[in-house]
């Protein structure tokens, strides 16, 4: 979806990386639709071993997904494929508050225990040789909108497709624990964007 949205704003040549097929394969669809095609370039790659020549992108956008890597060693690691004064966007897990409530802690310290603050993570990107333009919270809306609202949907019908699947059945109690856990704490933790540029 995002990379639909980038090449709509700008002229620039997109190279879009996923290592999911079925994901690059509805791009691909996507992009004929809307007539793209000629400016989005789909690589099947893995974002742990980018293979591309220092200085290649004036921007990277990182959208949900650098967590995988590390946000530091994201930042770190992609900083020789961006040009001199390139952008950086990428979006993280992140604290957005300072006192938290301890059961919100013991669940992100299982889950997703890189978690840091919003300054701590500005810091890192300054650290890493970055200048900060700016940073947002994704507000929580978007999170109910695009992603909590269309899982709970299917969730029911999983339940009964899966009864007798007991690894299956965790799962889904692990995407409802997800869910319960940001509708009590969403005030407490989200993503948030970076807009960096190399410095």
């Amino acid at each position: 979806m995002q990379t639909i949205q980038l090449a709509k704003i700008s002229n620039g040549q997109i190279e879009a990386v996923d290592n999911h097929q079925p994901f690059l394969d509805q791009l691909i669809k996507n992009a004929e639709q809307e007539e793209l095609s000629n400016r989005i370039n789909v690589a099947k790659g893995d974002m742990l071993n980018l293979e591309y020549e220092s200085g290649s992108f004036d921007l990277i956008w990182s959208e949900g997904s650098i967590f995988i890597i590390g946000f530091e060693k994201g930042l770190r690691e992609w900083k020789r494929l961006l040009t001199e004064d390139g952008y950086l966007v990428a979006s993280e897990l992140t604290w957005i508050k300072t006192e938290v409530p301890q059961e919100a802690k013991t669940y992100m310290n299982q889950e997703y225990p890189a978690i840091k603050t919003i300054k701590e993570n500005l810091q890192i990107a300054l650290d890493c040789g970055y200048r900060v333009v700016g940073f947002f919270v994704l507000p929580t809306q978007s999170w109910w909108d695009n992603y909590y609202n269309p899982i709970q949907e299917k969730l029911p019908a999983l339940k009964a497709k899966h009864k007798d699947d007991k690894e299956a059945l965790q799962g889904i109690d692990m995407t409802e624990t997800e869910i319960e856990m940001f509708r009590k704490f969403s005030d407490y933790y989200g993503y948030v964007f970076y807009l960096l540029q190399a410095s």
